[in-house]
């Protein structure tokens, strides 16, 4: 198994994310081909305590950089020897099973789409991160790789989600839930009426399991573990819960300090809070795949320190190895509008 890292992509690169890539390799054996430029990576690779190369590291020069302020729809194209650019077409040509990147989003999504493609049949692909809920974790997809959506976009979406969530997470049929206002079946717009009609027809079917409209409250209370969600929505929602999980610890710090007694009630818990603090940090998850492109590409964030670029890398691994793209094209037939029922 060989993971392709672009070593230039992300605020701490190229440090950070050869470190991550390291310390990926020592744990879980896959081999690593560093992309970016030679120079400054080997250097990363030099403060990482490395003198050499490690056997099963490999790195391959690409003198270019998409930089945050890039137009993200043609920086692929317009910066060709980049290390986002390069290490696609890497992945395209097979000289890898699966590339990391903590570059820009646009660009990476852009870059996949026209470069790896698609799964011939998948209109959009889609960001489906893992969310720690009350009992586990949900799948929300998507969360904002597609601001408008149509019926069949969220349908897909059910599928890539829900086969995620089984290959990938191990869930048997995973309850599949559509992002709502309401939890009843007349609540929401027009793309909520339509999407619920499609994904009842298909539960109906034995193709998923769906439950019906969830609020964002209940997702949390793991009333679901796939989300289905327009990007806009489910970008919010990603983003609220993200803020409302800094909040509450940044609360609970300054309870526990408050006072000798709370001091002494925090030291007895330390360990908890430890493993709290831990579920509620993007870096233990490390990477967000795109679901429906037709090989494994893994969304690290912008802001990833070496932990998280080790834990991208080993979802990356995970990933290839679940065989999920396969079964997405199984299935694709069932993923589809039928003709009269299409409002494109």
């Amino acid at each position: 198994m060989k993971i392709i890292v672009d070593a230039m992509g992300g605020d701490n690169a190229p440090q950070a994310i050869v470190q991550g890539a390291l310390d990926a390799h020592r744990e879980c054996g896959v081999d690593i081909l560093l992309v970016g430029r030679a120079a400054e990576v080997l250097r990363a690779v030099e403060a990482c305590g490395e003198k050499t190369l490690p056997a099963g590291v490999e790195i391959r020069d690409a003198s270019e950089v998409v930089e945050i302020a890039d137009d993200p729809a043609i920086a692929f194209k317009v910066k060709k020897d980049s290390s986002l650019t390069v290490g696609l077409n890497l992945l395209k040509s097979g000289a890898g099973d699966a590339f990391v990147s903590a570059g820009s989003t646009g660009a990476l999504l852009a870059g996949a789409t026209l470069l790896v493609k698609r799964i011939k049949g998948i209109r959009r692909a889609a960001l489906g991160p893992s969310i720690p809920v009350l009992g586990g974790h949900v799948t929300l997809c998507d969360c904002g790789a597609n601001a408008e959506c149509t019926p069949e976009y969220l349908l897909q979406f059910a599928f890539l989600g829900s086969f995620y969530a089984e290959k990938v997470r191990g869930i048997r049929q995973p309850r599949v839930g559509l992002l709502n206002i309401g939890s009843e079946e007349e609540k929401g717009d027009a793309l909520r009426h339509e999407t619920f009609a499609l994904l009842k027809e298909a539960s109906d079917q034995g193709r998923i399991n769906f439950v019906g409209n969830v609020e964002a409250n209940d997702a949390m209370l793991g009333k679901a573990d796939v989300v289905v969600a327009d990007g806009f929505a489910g970008n919010v929602m990603l983003k609220t819960l993200e803020g409302t999980a800094k909040f509450l610890l940044k609360e609970l710090k300054n309870v526990y300090l408050t006072n000798g007694r709370t001091k002494l009630g925090a030291a007895l818990v330390k360990n908890e809070l430890a493993g709290m603090k831990r579920k509620a940090d993007p870096s233990e998850v490390g990477g967000t795949p795109f679901l429906g492109i037709s090989k494994p590409v893994i969304k690290a964030h912008g802001g990833s320190d070496a932990n998280a670029i080790k834990n991208a890398v080993l979802r990356a691994k995970e990933y290839a190895e679940s065989g999920f793209i396969e079964e997405i094209e199984k299935n694709i037939d069932h993923m589809r509008v039928k003709p009269a029922m299409e409002k494109i």
